[in-house]
């Protein structure tokens, strides 16, 4: 995964969804549960572009979150960004 600004990091996931806040902890944005809470809740993460203040919005294939400078991309486990 790379931690370039402005670079999507793709975040595979094996199931067909993921919680946001599990998410940010998958993708290494933050360290646990706790802070993943306090930065949605602040208003710091958009998904699709919106911005997103319930940590348990579920993600799927092809979603879009942003978080400060970091941008990522949740795909399947084949590493799709959706599915057909």
């Amino acid at each position: 995964m790379s931690d370039q600004p402005g670079t999507v990091t793709e975040v595979p996931i094996r199931t067909d969804t993921i919680r946001l806040g599990q998410l940010l902890k998958l993708a290494a944005v933050v360290e646990s549960g706790s802070e993943a809470k306090v930065r949605v809740q602040g208003g710091e993460v958009k998904v699709n572009g919106e911005v997103e203040i319930r940590r348990g919005r579920q993600l799927r294939a092809g979603d879009r979150v942003q978080i400060g400078s970091r941008h990522l991309l949740v795909t399947g486990g084949d590493g799709r960004p959706a599915r057909p």
